[in-house]
């Protein structure tokens, strides 16, 4: 099974390169986020007729997230992220997807900072916490994956000290991210890869992404059910978008399941990507997992 994760930032306007994509690189689930498309105009259709149904939570304006399943219905769990019922931020949606439970996670900016929209951001990571928290308990295969506009650290970014003043690399939204992680989540990209960690997002001024001046803002957290063996990051995307809109990049990794060697016809499991998945990418064998209820 293999899930990716995009901030596509407006899908109907880049769905021909995302149906590009995904014909290229077949994952099994994809996590979207920033839509900028009301449910209802989500091209459900299109995508269908490319082999993958959907569960929207759409928003006209900047936010909005999809999960897009190849082979399975997607399963809806919620279509918001609990604690805070006046919240009409399309930020999260949950399913599950072939015994997987799988949330698309689409944090708050938290700019300018300091002010109400950094306590929002907070605010929300806090609920974020308490249902990692929930969910990690509950033990169900989960992978939390998404655009979390938090740098976890200063490796994590090109140059730090020119951004110090922005709401990605507050300490308190690095402490949050930090809060999840010790709940026993695994970051897959770091886990994959422990030095030089690649970036997720570059900013489309001064040549940022031709200079790999980046940030890594995007995560997959996956839960103990599973091994990270690979990851990586299809930067590429990002190398066809139009100057004046920054985000297409997709991030991810490759696991197999963690306490399973073999598959059922008695054969090796893979311990790297095939040559075809350099991209951004998860990947997580499930074929013994029934869907969680609820």
């Amino acid at each position: 099974m293999i899930v990716a994760t995009w901030n596509v930032n407006n899908v109907r306007k880049r769905l021909d390169q995302l149906l590009d994509w995904l014909a290229r690189r077949r994952p099994d689930v994809v996590a979207l986020q920033e839509l900028k498309t009301p449910t209802e105009d989500f091209p459900v259709d299109a995508l269908r007729e490319a082999g993958y149904e959907s569960v929207v939570v759409g928003q006209k304006t900047w936010n909005g997230v999809a999960l897009l399943a190849r082979g399975h219905a997607p399963l809806p769990v919620m279509k918001a992220l609990p604690g805070d019922a006046k919240d009409r931020q399309a930020r999260y949606v949950e399913a599950a997807i072939n015994g997987v439970l799988v949330a698309a996670i689409y944090l708050p900016n938290g700019n300018p900072f300091p002010g109400p929209k950094f306590d929002y951001k907070l605010a929300w990571f806090e609920r974020m916490r308490q249902r990692a928290d929930a969910l990690w308990k509950e033990g169900h295969p989960t992978v939390l994956l998404g655009d979390w506009n938090v740098v976890p650290t200063d490796a994590d970014i090109y140059k730090p000290d020119t951004w110090r003043d922005n709401a990605l690399l507050q300490p308190e939204a690095r402490e949050a991210f930090a809060a999840i992680l010790e709940q026993g989540w695994t970051d897959a990209l770091k886990t994959a890869h422990p030095k030089d960690t690649p970036f997720t997002f570059w900013d489309y001024r001064r040549k940022r992404w031709e200079r790999n001046a980046g940030l890594r803002i995007d995560h997959i957290l996956v839960s103990a059910a599973f091994k990270v063996v690979a990851a990586g990051v299809d930067r590429e995307e990002r190398g066809t978008d139009s100057p004046e809109r920054p985000r297409a990049c997709v991030g991810g990794a490759r696991c197999v399941e963690a306490e399973e060697e073999e598959d059922k016809q008695g054969r090796r499991l893979k311990a790297s990507p095939d040559p075809g998945l350099s991209t951004s990418v998860v990947g997580v064998d499930t074929a013994d997992f029934q869907p969680p209820e609820g």
